[in-house]
């Protein structure tokens, strides 16, 4: 995943999650919206299954989502799953179904514990009948 946004002209470096401002008095972005894109081709690049790419997406999101929580932005949105990527290999939407599942039974509480809420935004209907379940129960 490969994000960045500006700031006053400050770079927020969110690879490295070092958000720098000029001054503390700096506003933060109310809404931070990211496009996870590049997972599998930065797996590719380091000859690993696509898949590996996208569970280290997963890690960056976590990264993201704590940073942005941290920093006090109200609203993020992570843009995950495109209809584009349905014309995917069919292992690799299977896997990717498997890798929303198991982090939101596996990341859920701990989000809601901290003032997280989540919503799916989108058609949903193409997703596996327990994952919808389980997205429909997260919303606020």
């Amino acid at each position: 995943m490969m994000a960045a946004a500006s700031h006053r002209g400050q770079p927020w470096q969110w690879m490295g999650l070092r958000m720098t401002t000029t001054t503390q008095d700096d506003a933060v972005p109310r809404h931070v919206a990211i496009v996870m894109d590049g997972n599998g081709r930065w797996a590719k690049a380091r000859f690993l299954p696509r898949l590996m790419g996208h569970h280290r997406g997963v890690e960056s999101a976590r990264k993201v989502i704590r940073a942005c929580s941290n920093a006090g932005v109200e609203c993020l949105t992570l843009f995950a799953f495109s209809s584009e990527n349905w014309k995917r290999p069919e292992d690799e939407v299977s896997g990717l179904m498997s890798l929303f599942m198991s982090a939101l039974e596996r990341e859920s509480v701990a989000l809601f514990r901290h003032n997280v809420r989540m919503r799916f935004i989108g058609d949903t209907s193409g997703f596996p009948t327990s994952l919808q379940e389980k997205s429909s129960r997260l919303r606020p």
